[in-house]
């Protein structure tokens, strides 16, 4: 059973190199442990101080990146309408410009074809006047021949007209 109590003798000479062990690790040792924790403390707070600022930029990066994207997508929708209503007018005014042209065409055939019309017309008002002045001519020669004759010559040129 002494090896469970102690005697008092070594209590006193392990309470006092305990003593001189715990003084010696206060003046020399505990500073040092006590500055590597403060130290390990204070980069432990600004690695998390640092994380929870990059976390903040990161959010507000997400947002500005949000923000871009919608931004994008409505001068995206904005291009494609002013495209569209671009292209409706080109094509309102390329219509307009067509109807305007074949307007244009058809006044023109138009008038070309009243100019024919009044040239063909023209034409055979010229023939017929030239016909009658070489019937009257005819006549008038045979008027003064024969009676007779200038009736059954003016028959046979009344045929030949009818004919031709």
């Amino acid at each position: 059973m002494d090896l469970l109590t102690p005697s008092f003798g070594l209590i006193i000479w392990t309470l006092l190199a305990f003593l001189i062990v715990f003084f010696i690790l206060k003046k020399y040792a505990w500073p040092a442990i006590t500055k590597g924790l403060k130290d390990r403390e204070t980069s432990i707070a600004d690695a998390l101080s640092t994380a929870e600022r990059i976390k903040a930029e990161m959010a507000e990066m997400k947002s500005e990146h949000e923000a871009l994207l919608a931004q994008a997508r409505e001068e995206r929708a904005q291009i494609l309408k002013e495209a569209r209503e671009t292209k409706e007018k080109i094509i309102n005014e390329s219509k307009e410009a067509a109807k305007t042209e074949g307007s244009k065409i058809i006044a023109e055939a138009l008038a070309a074809i009243e100019a024919q019309k009044m040239g063909a017309i023209t034409d055979v008002k010229n023939q017929v006047g030239k016909m009658v002045i070489e019937v009257s001519e005819k006549i008038l020669r045979r008027e003064l021949e024969n009676k007779e004759a200038q009736e059954a010559y003016i028959k046979g040129l009344v045929n030949e007209i009818k004919l031709n």
